[in-house]
Parts: structure tokens; C-alpha cells; sequence
């Protein structure tokens, strides 16, 4: 701590919305569908644009995808869509959009066969986040092997806006890595969350 205000990590700079999710969600262990299911879909709009453009537009994300549901979202029609793009609260992307629906059905999928979407994603980390001890912003990584087999494994069952690079952002989001920097007031209290059982 710096006097009363804490060290956090540099990228989420002086935003109160960027801030408070660095500080409540960023890297805590996730394991509730529906809210990873909120996440992929976030990471995949996030593509081309900046993280906190998508996060002011996370309450209206939640409105237009049926409180991410996937149930219910698998169900949307061509109409739904044509709706979505119309909707100045999210990211009028039609690739983005036509892709939340598809990923909704895999993921429903992945639900079916393996009882849950967390019970098959955490296997990636043999269910135990990974803590990296970052020095500074300029020690983490875009992507990792492990990103790239997520990527490609979720590409196999059909998502789609699943790259690396949006999967290794996702698994920091998710808490499957633990990429705070060491000297931001959360690392260790991360890491004590990841080191409960699961």
C-alpha cells in the first residue's frame, strides 16, 4: 500500500469501473457457467477494441443476451440478431453476434458431455490456477502453449472467436492464471483464493 491507496496492476489505471473489477473479479478462480459463459462472449466482443469499452457495455450485454443464458441464447432467431445489431449498447459486430449464438449451442454441448462447462475448461490446469510471479505489465504474455491448446480445443467443438490470444485473456479474467503483478495488492490475495480446494 501506498500510503491509503493501494498498488494495483499499471493496466487498470485510474477508472473506478476498471479499477473495481480489477479489484473484485480479475484472476479470482470462476467456476459458474453462466458467468464463464458471460466471459467468453465479453473476450470475443473485446477483439479490436479495448477491454474497459467492453466492460461499460457489460450491463447491456447481460439485457441483450438473455442474461447470458445459453439456453436461451442458442434459441435466438434472425430476427433476435437483426435486433442486436440495432442495439447501440453493445458491440454491432454481426461475426461477434452470430458467433455468441453459435458458442451458446457448443457450449451446451460441452454441458452435456462433460456435466458442467467448468468441470471440462479447469481440466486445462489440472484444476488449480496457475500463480505467475510477474514482475511488471512488460513480464506478461499475450498468449502461452496453454492458451493455444484451449484455442484450439474450443475451436474443434465448434466456438468461434476463440483465439489465442482471447483465450489467454479469458483464462487470466477466469482465475485459471493468476498474471497480477507481485507488487499489486491483490496477487497474494489471489493466490491465497487459489490455493482453496476446488
Amino acid at each position: 500500500m501506498e500510503g491509503t491507496r493501494p498498488i494495483r496492476c499499471a493496466w487498470c489505471g485510474d477508472d473506478p469501473l476498471y479499477q473495481a473489477y480489477h479489484d473484485q473479479e480479475w484472476g479470482v478462480p470462476l467456476h459458474d457457467d453462466r458467468a464463464l459463459f458471460e466471459l467468453l462472449t465479453l473476450e470475443g466482443a473485446q477483439a479490436g477494441l479495448s477491454w474497459i469499452t467492453v466492460l461499460r457495455k457489460r450491463e447491456n450485454y447481460r439485457q441483450a443476451f438473455a442474461g447470458f443464458d445459453p439456453a436461451a441464447v442458442e434459441c435466438f432467431t434472425e430476427a433476435d440478431q437483426a435486433a442486436l445489431l440495432a442495439n447501440p449498447g453493445i458491440v454491432r459486430n454481426r461475426l461477434k453476434i452470430a458467433s455468441t449464438i453459435d458458442n451458446a449451442r457448443a457450449f451446451l454441448e460441452v454441458q452435456a458431455e462433460f456435466g458442467s462447462f467448468d468441470a471440462w475448461l479447469w481440466r486445462f490446469v489440472v484444476n488449480q490456477p496457475i500463480n505467475n510471479n510477474l514482475r511488471s505489465l512488460a513480464d506478461a504474455q499475450a498468449s502461452t502453449p496453454l492458451s493455444d491448446q484451449l484455442s484450439k480445443a474450443l475451436k474443434k467443438r465448434g466456438f468461434r472467436f476463440v483465439g489465442t490470444t482471447i483465450c489467454y485473456a479469458f483464462m487470466q479474467a477466469a482465475g485459471m492464471v493468476n498474471d497480477h503483478t507481485i507488487d499489486c495488492f491483490r496477487h497474494q490475495e489471489v493466490v491465497a483464493l487459489s490455493s482453496r480446494p476446488l
